[in-house]
């Protein structure tokens, strides 16, 4: 089992660069070759991005499971490669690929939902921070490497005002693991407290009964007559010492998976981030999740915030409903029996529910029964772009989604969502 080391460039910050660049690795058997073999055939993957590198496929990366073990280079490639594929159909091709695997290799890790969605996620430039990420030199968890990508795919430049081999604003990889590793400056209050803050707030609730003013007792004042300044954390008990900041999780918005539905996981994100609608695509596998962004100014006018987009809640964690914030419905009661609230009745009075159909027709009974808190819009019936004014009937789409963006935006408001802070029940 190969290891990383301090001369060997990163993995997973190679991958990260490849990937922006347009490309990625490629399976081999021996350093020198550029022939893609089967993934239970190689014995070292290929990098070109930002210069040929070759490293060993079963290379621990920084990567770790939810048992807290350190996942392989040759299970990252092959959650990579693996990545639109059904939860089901990813666990039997792990499944397959460990049959055909010689029994002095490592076995691929199979990575849960959440792992998973971590994992592509970091690779593809989409978030910088995640708990399974071993950070480089110490730095905050999954942010080794973090600011040295330029997002975009932009030829796997460097950022960050610093230079070396490879050109100007080029960054050489090994020379990027010595920048991590440089050993910051902090101030005063950073350098005592250590390197875990200690959370002294249960010593307040000891000192309280010394500290609450007695019948009879005055304050101290100050020299004129001015009474001296009351103690903060007696007048407000309930202020935490040392709060801890948490990442707000991304929203969730699940999909209609009936084949009845006209928004589905392949022409969902054109629509509801492109303000643009087309009908959906016979995709197999369909994609099992999908990214949106929208930018919220009442929530966080700065960064846009992620929803993802799901059909089905099968793999949902019990915590994971308070993410909830729309369900796309075409009436059908079926949808709704492995949901929280399987009563339509119930879950719309806990979520935004979105209708969406042809104009100029009715919305169904059933859908019409939900009550108010279901919102009902339709889009025009798609054309064939090639016939004369097809084109001219797209312009209300964007009218729809903004009207549909409305409706869970003020939902969000509405059950607590804020910059930084996500509502614990809804």
């Amino acid at each position: 089992m190969a290891t990383t080391n301090s001369s060997s460039p990163d993995p997973l910050l190679l991958f990260r660069q490849s990937i922006a660049a347009g490309g990625q690795p490629t399976p081999t058997t021996s350093p020198d070759s550029d022939e893609e073999v089967p993934l239970s055939k190689a014995t070292h993957l290929i990098f070109l991005h930002p210069t040929r590198v070759s490293i060993p496929i079963d290379t621990q990366t920084r990567f770790l499971s939810a048992e807290g073990k350190q996942v392989g280079l040759r299970s990252i490639y092959f959650t990579w490669i693996n990545r639109d594929i059904t939860i089901p159909a990813y666990n039997s091709a792990a499944e397959k690929l460990n049959n055909e695997l010689e029994g002095n290799k490592e076995a691929v890790h199979s990575c849960s939902f959440v792992e998973r969605l971590n994992l592509v996620t970091w690779l593809e430039g989409a978030g910088d921070e995640t708990e399974f990420i071993k950070p480089i030199g110490g730095g905050p968890g999954g942010k080794g490497g973090q600011g040295l990508i330029k997002k975009g795919g932009e030829g796997g430049e460097f950022g960050g005002g610093r230079s070396g081999r490879g050109g100007k604003g080029t960054l050489d990889p090994r020379l990027a693991q010595i920048y991590e590793g440089e050993r910051r400056m902090g101030d005063r209050n950073s350098v005592l407290r250590g390197i875990k803050p200690t959370d002294f707030s249960h010593i307040r609730k000891l000192a309280a009964q010394f500290m609450t003013r007695k019948p009879g007792h005055h304050s101290s004042s100050a020299p004129g007559g001015a009474p001296s300044s009351s103690n903060p954390i007696t007048n407000n008990p309930s202020l935490p010492i040392n709060p801890k900041q948490v990442r707000r999780p991304d929203p969730i918005i699940l999909l209609s998976p009936s084949a009845s539905s006209i928004l589905r996981m392949s022409n969902a994100k054109q629509f509801l981030e492109g303000g643009r609608y087309s009908p959906p695509e016979n995709i197999v596998p369909p994609p099992t999740m999908l990214n949106v962004s929208r930018l919220i100014k009442e929530m966080d006018p700065n960064r846009p915030i992620r929803f993802i987009l799901v059909e089905t809640p099968e793999q949902f964690k019990p915590e994971y409903w308070n993410r909830v914030v729309a369900v796309f419905t075409t009436g059908q009661a079926w949808q709704f029996k492995s949901y929280k609230w399987p009563n339509p009745t119930e879950l719309f009075k806990h979520v935004q529910g979105v209708y969406l159909g042809w104009r100029g027709e009715q919305p169904p009974e059933s859908v019409r029964g939900f009550g108010h808190k279901v919102l009902c819009c339709s889009v025009e019936k798609w054309r064939d772009p090639t016939q004369p004014g097809a084109e001219q009937s797209r312009w209300r789409d964007r009218e729809v989604v903004e009207g549909i963006w409305k409706a869970i935006e003020g939902n969000m408001r509405a059950k607590g969502w804020k910059r930084d802070a996500a509502p614990k029940e809804i």
